[in-house]
């Protein structure tokens, strides 16, 4: 158990092509007939979503930033159970992380602590012999990052590739394992939030099975034998996030899942489990009532602006989200979530929309974007997530803002980031709470369980 095969797919920068060669290797290992575990390093939601779908398997968030060391080596033994490879995509370029030049939160810092090979992959366009300066580069950056080999992207001829492949291969020790050429057929669809999710149906499982194409010119047998070579595992932590045969709080919870609100960390949903909680998933867009007898509503992140007449026409749920926050329900949404649960959405062209009105205020989409990043968070008021006083580590990425806030309104939280001062975040109310910080519950547990003990009490 504590040597798994793994391989690490890092980048020289963003948007190198490091989704479309992990998906296309998921998918080629599974025409192989290999149960493939998917990765994402970071905090994005929406890679996961299409590993999940090349695999069938949910993929899972590993940000030592947010998480932790422990937590991200927990999450990663527990998820490859039953799997006979992992892949894990990388984020940015592969020393990008934290803002304060840490490397926190990065690729590499990941790489390192789980002892994975690294597969460079290098957008090789306008790149001659100088590709081998720049794989010498990010190898010698950090000696104790295992770089195993490089795969080239956007290659145009097997010329090109000659006066690629022979300086890497010659100053740099690496094997190229092969190369992508310049392919547009294969790119997902994009628009203000980066890739659109999966469940959003805008690709179709025939793109995936296709996919595999890509990997024409790769050598995906000797990627499979780096996978295997890789060490053992580092020993477990002590700590045991996922497991809790004692201290249950049996809570039901209607979980909004559908094309407007799909933005969950799966370890989020797995520790709720964990701790007791039954989560029974509802759509804000198409069905009529709340699923019954629950004792608390989460709504994570997605697109309600892209959805919003449709969530405005049902009335009947708004109505019913709104009594049940006035009954007592513990209610809990993060960003989208929190858009859905204002009294009022306005849309990248000015449309106004009616939302389920819980909280007072609106959110007005931009043409700018209004936050990115990872945040430190204290919090101000006690309230379902944590006490006053307690601090956490989250992440921001969203193009609304929020308009009509009465300013007497108080926050739950104090939001900060490298060299960008302080700001409020999180409004609410006994039992609501509503933010645009995206929590992970891996990072510190006991908001996991301070949810669900405030919804048991609210209950009783």
């Amino acid at each position: 158990m504590s040597k798994l095969p793994r391989i690490l797919i890092a980048g020289t920068h963003s948007g190198v092509g490091k989704t479309t060669l992990t998906l296309a290797l998921m998918a080629e290992l599974r025409k192989r007939g290999l149960e493939v575990q998917g990765f994402k390093v970071g905090p994005d939601y929406i890679d996961p979503s299409h590993h999940t779908a090349v695999t069938g398997r949910p993929s899972r968030n590993l940000d030592t930033w947010m998480m932790g060391a422990d937590a991200c080596l927990e999450s990663f033994r527990c998820a490859v159970m039953q799997a006979d490879i992992s892949v894990i995509e990388g984020v940015m370029g592969l020393y990008d992380g934290h803002r304060d030049g840490s490397g926190a939160g990065s690729t590499a810092e990941l790489a390192r602590l789980l002892e994975a090979p690294v597969i460079l992959l290098v957008d090789a366009k306008g790149l001659a012999q100088s590709a081998a300066a720049l794989v010498m580069g990010y190898k010698g950056f950090d000696p104790k990052v295992s770089t195993a080999g490089v795969i080239l992207n956007d290659v145009s001829s097997g010329k090109h590739l000659k006066f690629l492949k022979d300086p890497i291969e010659r100053h740099c020790g690496l094997p190229v394992l092969g190369y992508m050429g310049r392919e547009s057929r294969f790119a997902l669809p994009e628009r203000h939030l980066g890739l659109i999710p999966h469940g959003e149906g805008t690709v179709g499982t025939g793109f995936y099975s296709r996919l595999a194409e890509v990997l024409e010119h790769v050598d995906v047998g000797r990627i499979l034998d780096i996978a295997v070579s890789a060490p053992e595992m580092p020993a477990q932590p002590a700590v045991n996030i996922f497991h809790h045969s004692e201290n249950q709080v049996p809570v039901r919870i209607a979980l909004a899942r559908d094309e407007a609100f799909s933005f969950y960390y799966e370890d989020n949903l797995e520790l709720l489990r964990s701790l007791g909680a039954e989560l029974i998933p509802f759509s804000p867009l198409r069905d009529p009532a709340l699923p019954s007898d629950i004792d608390a509503i989460y709504i994570g992140g997605g697109f309600p602006e892209l959805h919003a007449r449709e969530l405005e026409s049902n009335k009947a749920i708004r109505t019913e989200l709104r009594t049940a926050a006035d009954n007592g329900v513990v209610v809990y949404g993060e960003c989208g979530g929190m858009m859905y649960l204002l009294e009022t959405l306005i849309d990248f062209e000015g449309g106004s929309y009616k939302m389920s009105g819980v909280l007072p205020g609106a959110s007005q989409m931009t043409k700018k974007r209004q936050g990115l990043g990872y945040v430190d968070v204290r919090s101000t008021n006690d309230n379902i997530l944590c006490k006053r006083g307690e601090t956490f580590r989250g992440h921001i990425f969203h193009w609304s803002t929020l308009k009509e806030v009465s300013e007497s309104t108080t926050f739950a939280y104090e939001v900060s980031r490298p060299g960008g001062g302080t700001r409020p975040d999180g409004i609410f109310r006994d039992n609501v709470l509503a933010s645009y910080t995206h929590v992970h519950f891996a990072g510190k547990p006991c908001m996991a369980m301070r949810l669900l003990t405030s919804a048991r009490r609210a209950r009783v």
